[in-house]
């Protein structure tokens, strides 16, 4: 059986049954919807709810998944009016209790192909995975449908202005060698 809670304590893994699946069902307050929105620079989040199960995957290792539902509200990248979008997103995470890091090669270490794996540690925290969650699955540029950037022109006082048109040479060129076709034509 799930209840429905606005918050759930992390999961202390020695605790958790192994023969048995752990459901949760988080739906947070008004109260803390507004907090995580101020920590993720959202103008508003409504309808957060976060629920699913989590199970043992062989002797040390556990599965969680999930499904996140929400509505968040950020500002258009072009008017910085607000923009309303719905999240839906099946969410799968793997706690490995021991995490093969990739090696580090000049310095510099490559990212695993699979990003649903997490080193196990103590606890299993059901939040934060809703938050990560939240925020990796936001738009990364909400934008209103009839917002348009148009053309936008800087330049120091007396001179003329560097346009679009003006960064392309090829575009003059091409104009050149089409009129210069037609001539041949004739």
């Amino acid at each position: 059986m799930t209840t429905q809670t606005d918050t759930i304590a992390p999961l202390r893994v020695a605790d958790l049954p192994q023969n048995r699946v752990t459901r949760f069902d988080l739906s947070p307050t008004n109260e803390r919807l507004n907090e995580i929105a101020e920590d993720l620079g959202l103008l508003g989040l409504r309808k957060l709810r976060f629920h699913g199960e989590l199970r043992a995957s062989g002797r040390t290792d556990w599965r969680l998944t999930a499904h996140l539902r929400a509505t968040v509200d950020q500002p258009c990248v072009v008017t910085l009016e607000p923009v309303r979008t719905r999240i839906e997103a099946d969410i799968e995470r793997l706690f490995l209790k021991t995490l093969e890091l990739p090696e580090e090669i000049d310095g510099e270490v490559e990212m695993p192909e699979d990003d649903t794996v997490e080193e196990l540690g103590a606890e299993i925290d059901i939040e934060t995975v809703m938050r990560e969650a939240l925020a990796l699955n936001l738009p990364l540029y909400p934008r209103k449908d009839e917002a348009e950037l148009g053309e936008a022109v800087f330049t120091e006082p007396g001179k003329d202005a560097m346009r679009d048109e003006d960064a392309r040479p090829f575009a003059g060129l091409a104009a050149l060698r089409d009129k210069l076709d037609g001539d041949d034509e004739k």
